[in-house]
């Protein structure tokens, strides 16, 4: 069962927006790609590209950001993050996907920056060269220690390597200002074709977009804040500002300081190389920084998504990393899986064999924060564009419009960058979503796609209204009066056939009696139906009403089901039995006709046997009155594949042979303009038509036959001419068309 409760205990430890949201989301911004690919980025892009592409990474993140500011102050934050928020909006399955696809990017990001971090440790001291792996696993044990020990140590440590990290971004950009000149800035203001421009601007794009995802760091620590919504949303924004000044400046500076293939050949020797004061040594600590930083922020963030998944109870497997350890509530056996899942890599990677392999499992993982970031747009679009009452954010610089801007810039970003990863990534996170959808989850959490759904269905109502009501376009809206299902298994099984999922069904039932008496009663009545349409599978709706009297209660039936364009179209119910009174009977048929409402009467004969091989259905010909639905009613029931292959054979009746033939070629001819799949047979005899029809329908599977209401006072002689008819013929369908419209012009 999913727990809407359950997704974060109470911490003893809360972090504000600085500690909690703006430094893991910096240092985890401020990453390698800073340090060792911006500067390629600025040399082949040319300044005014590169500033192009910082412009838009910035831009998805900061719609992300505000879609998050909306969502967040909307409503109780707990922890999980990313997958906290889309959960409750767009339901378990996409929530459960996504989160479960973005703690495997994290976790294999880890591995990555430590990979990095060991590669510019053993550059930068080439004896420690042999033992890459060593100093990689060194590091990932020491970051594991800390993650470990509690998030408020983390935090701390992180405050140590942020002043490293500021210190190397003042040491590097006061270096690239001393060496500005205009001459460089016009130089390498545009790419230049030709040696010095061979990457596209969309992979240059995908080179320099991973360095603005770590804002989703802060996010991930949703269940530690003193304030989620308000922390989330300040810490991001902050740190995307500071970070957007930084990366523009470095930039300008570089793109002005330096030659173009200097930037290209050299991106980070550029850096140490023109240190201000000479100190490079500390450009090489904030490269150190900025890869145990954002590894730290992930061994921190990621097993927190992976806890708040577990105590949704959405995935059972996962039940072991929903218990939290002491007073900080911390996830260690989640941070245990990140810390060999990290070593595993580590080891895959370390050593030049599995590198290749990496590098394409990055390419996809990276794909999931795209996504994640494109599910937290449509989550707070669908919130607003919806117009759901509960959507009152205390965040207000929001619009659906710069929700909607961030799924299309979100999934057109992965694309663009590379669509073999995106379109795998997309397959997983499909997969993940479909696994979820075949459990048989009971949530306790709502989310607003109810509402969503709603808004689009009123929309296309009154659209819909507007329209011309024709034939073409007419679809079966069926309320069967069912009673108990159970008891009447013929009657639904066929108004479910005729329906043929090209319409609506509704089962209803008519509870004799007074409301307050019967209120416990209709409720067992509505569970009743709901449960036997759940356990055969039934796509239909319940409708239970309470009446003095039957007839009293098929008027609030008919007039009452349905809005406009969704009424009802066809009445179905049973043939009356013995004991039923004609006069009332036909007072539902005439209250329906009334209402310009069809009606079909289901002669029960039980359900054939579905193994039987071709079958065969009867539709008796008497004129175009209740002909033509007749015939799509047959067509429709052949669209089952208790049906298919079925044959539909259209019989007419001749006094004499003289008229067999012209009345054989006008079946035909009906038959070819229906388009149906049917055959003509013309029965001539002079007998009458209830000796007609047992001796050509008795051994039918269905017969087909339609009906006129009679004049008042003839009732229970047209009940017993018709039960006449009917004793000796399977399941017939007898059917009235109150407009007697012809359904098969079109």
């Amino acid at each position: 069962m999913l727990n809407a409760n359950c997704a974060g205990k109470v911490k003893a430890v809360k972090f504000g927006t600085f500690a909690g949201v703006f430094t893991p989301s910096i240092l985890t911004i401020f990453g390698v790609i800073m340090f060792m690919r911006a500067n390629y980025v600025i040399g082949e892009a040319g300044i005014a590209n590169a500033i192009l592409i910082l412009l838009l990474s910035q831009f998805i993140t900061l719609l992300t950001t505000l879609s998050v500011g909306a969502i967040s102050t909307n409503m109780p934050i707990k922890g999980g993050g990313a997958y906290f928020m889309v959960s409750r909006v767009l339901g378990a399955e996409f929530g459960g996907a996504i989160g479960l696809a973005l703690f495997l990017a994290q976790v294999v990001s880890i591995s990555f920056y430590l990979l990095g971090f060991a590669e510019s440790v053993t550059k930068a001291y080439p004896p420690l060269a042999p033992y890459f792996l060593h100093v990689g696993m060194g590091a990932a044990l020491i970051l594991f220690f800390v993650a470990h020990v509690g998030a408020d140590w983390a935090i701390k440590t992180q405050y140590f390597i942020m002043v490293v990290l500021f210190t190397s971004i003042v040491v590097f950009l006061g270096g690239a200002y001393n060496s500005f000149t205009h001459e460089h800035f016009i130089e390498n203001f545009i790419p230049v074709a030709g040696a010095s421009g061979k990457t596209g601007f969309w992979a240059l794009f995908a080179i320099y977009f991973p360095s603005v995802t770590g804002f989703i760091a802060g996010i991930n620590m949703s269940g530690d804040l003193e304030n989620p919504g308000e922390n989330m949303t300040r810490g991001t924004l902050y740190a995307l500002l500071v970070a957007t000044i930084v990366y523009f400046l470095q930039i300008i500076f570089y793109g002005g300081g330096f030659a173009r293939e200097a930037l290209i050949a050299t991106p980070f020797k550029v850096m140490v190389d023109n240190a201000l004061f000479g100190a490079g040594f500390m450009v090489a600590a904030g490269v150190y920084a900025a890869t145990l930083s954002s590894a730290l922020g992930r061994f921190v963030g990621a097993p927190r998504v992976l806890q708040a998944i577990a105590r949704d109870e959405i995935i059972p497997f996962l039940k072991p990393f929903a218990r939290g350890y002491g007073p900080g509530d911390e996830p260690r056996m989640g941070l245990y899986f990140c810390a060999v899942t990290t070593l595993i890599l580590l080891w895959l990677g370390g050593d030049g064999s599995g590198g290749e392999f990496l590098n394409s499992m990055a390419a996809i993982m990276g794909m999931f924060f795209l996504y994640t970031f494109g599910l937290l747009n449509l989550a707070a679009f669908i919130e607003a564009y919806s117009e759901n009452p509960s959507f009152r954010p205390r965040f207000k610089f929001f619009h659906w419009s710069l929700a909607l801007l961030g799924v299309i810039g979100s999934f057109g970003s992965a694309m663009l960058i590379d669509y073999k990863a995106a379109s795998i990534a997309l397959v997983a996170v499909g997969i993940l979503v479909w696994y979820l959808r075949q459990r048989e989850m009971v949530m306790s959490f709502g989310d607003a796609r109810r509402g969503y759904l709603y808004s689009r269905i009123k929309e296309n109502l009154f659209s819909l209204q507007t329209l011309p009501d024709d034939t073409r376009n007419w679809r079966p809206s069926i309320l069967t009066l069912s009673g108990n299902p159970k008891s009447r298994e013929t009657l639904v099984t066929y108004a479910v056939w005729l329906n043929a999922g090209r319409g609506i069904v509704v089962l209803a039932n008519i509870l004799k009696g007074h409301m307050p008496e019967l209120t416990a009663k209709r409720s067992a009545a509505v569970q009743q139906l709901d449960v036997f349409l759940e356990e055969n599978n039934i796509q239909a709706f319940s409708q239970v009403v309470v009446a003095e009297d039957i007839m009293e209660g098929v008027k609030i039936l008919l007039r009452g089901s349905a809005y406009g364009p969704l009424r009802p179209n066809i009445f179905v119910c049973g043939w009356m039995g013995d004991l039923r009174d004609p006069h009332k009977y036909i007072s539902y048929m005439r209250e329906a006709t009334s209402l310009n409402i069809s009606q079909i009467l289901v002669y029960d004969k039980g359900l054939l046997s579905l193994a039987k091989e071709n079958k065969r259905i009867d539709l008796w010909w008497r004129g175009h009155k209740n002909g033509p639905l007749m015939i799509l009613m047959a067509h429709l029931l052949t669209h089952n594949w208790e049906w298919s292959g079925a044959k539909i054979v259209l019989k007419r009746v001749v006094e004499n042979e003289a008229g067999r033939q012209s009345s054989l070629d006008a079946l035909k001819e009906l038959i070819k303009s229906a388009r149906v799949d049917a055959e003509a047979d013309v029965v001539v005899s002079d007998r009458s038509f209830a000796e007609i029809l047992h001796q050509n329908s008795v051994d039918a599977d269905c017969v087909f036959l339609g009906f006129e209401l009679p004049d008042a006072g003839a009732e229970v002689a047209w009940f017993e001419t018709y039960a006449k008819m009917l004793s000796t013929l399977p399941t017939t369908l007898l059917i009235h068309s109150s407009e007697g419209k012809d359904y098969l012009k079109h």
